[in-house]
């Protein structure tokens, strides 16, 4: 395989996923280290006041482009007309991390509203490693891959989630972006099960492979119930970040060090003083681990 290579990891701080009720106010912030994503599929024309909005934002804050579409572990073929108009919009703006997902959406000719994950075996290493690398080296850059939640168990999972993604990058020079609060439901939602996802796999992932940190709120659906009896969690970005993800934060940059960090807030969305707050909180944590790494 080619290995496409790797763009460094941007110095940034705390970012915000934003939405188009907020730009103005984010055009106006002078924060120092603040980025900005939007997802990729939002932005993927050929012009308008959609993509002008988009170039404004790209001149005053580093950029990221995070797409849902690509369905890279999935069986379908890759899209390769959705392919190259992700290429076109990263050739013009040449953000500063480009993402997509480590799941699928796709099957048999049906787009589906979830990001889903794939049973961890050698075989899908190979298969996704492969369709990373394709994607990769038609964008002429290396991307970061979001890990997926985890609703059901009896997935066929044949390898812990650490030995699969590290395998998969060994092979496809990808990083990650580590969703924490993504880890911490996929583990409620799988205890006692027996495909329990054990929330320190991220741990176990070499620090260098890390190039972001995702958080958001969580929903409960209590007429969902998992294994252990309990109501299921859901991934809904729409509430800020709890004191659990807060904690799994802080233990995390000691681990790897301060990384590129994004709060997530994609429904039932707030003011963008609300949003700000947030971004405050998580930006003090992220100072003081960016202190302690350079005492180290």
């Amino acid at each position: 395989m080619t290995v496409s290579t790797a763009q460094p990891t941007p110095v940034l701080g705390v970012g915000l996923a934003v939405r188009p009720q907020h730009w103005e106010a984010v055009l106006a912030c002078e924060a120092p280290a603040f980025w900005v994503e939007v997802h990729t599929e939002n932005h993927m024309v050929e012009g308008g006041p959609r993509l002008e909005a988009l170039v404004a934002l790209q001149r005053k804050h580093p950029l990221s482009l995070h797409g849902v579409g690509l369905s890279l572990a999935g069986q379908a073929p890759i899209d390769n007309t959705h392919l190259l108009r992700i290429k076109r919009l990263v050739d013009r703006l040449n953000p500063a991390l480009v993402s997509e997902h480590m799941a699928w959406c796709r099957r048999a000719g049906v787009v589906l509203p979830d990001l889903l994950p794939i049973a961890h075996t050698t075989t899908e290493c190979a298969r996704i490693a492969d369709r990373i690398d394709y994607v990769q080296n038609t964008l002429g850059r290396a991307i970061a891959l979001e890990n997926p939640t985890h609703y059901l168990t009896d997935a066929g999972h044949k390898m812990p989630e650490d030995v699969f993604f590290n395998t998969i990058q060994r092979q496809c020079g990808n990083t990650w972006i580590v969703d924490l609060t993504n880890v911490l439901i996929s583990a409620h939602n799988t205890l006692k099960s027996g495909e329990a996802v054990d929330p320190t796999w991220v741990f176990k992932l070499p620090s260098h492979t890390v190039s972001e940190i995702h958080l958001a709120g969580v929903s409960v659906d209590s007429e969902a119930i998992t294994c252990a009896n309990a109501p299921i969690w859901i991934d809904s970005h729409s509430a800020s970040p709890n004191e659990d993800v807060q904690r799994f934060y802080e233990a995390y940059l000691a681990y790897t060090g301060p990384k590129p960090t994004l709060i997530e807030w994609d429904n039932d969305v707030p003011s963008f003083d609300v949003l700000w707050a947030q971004r405050t909180r998580f930006q003090s944590i992220f100072e003081v681990a960016k202190k302690g790494s350079q005492r180290a």
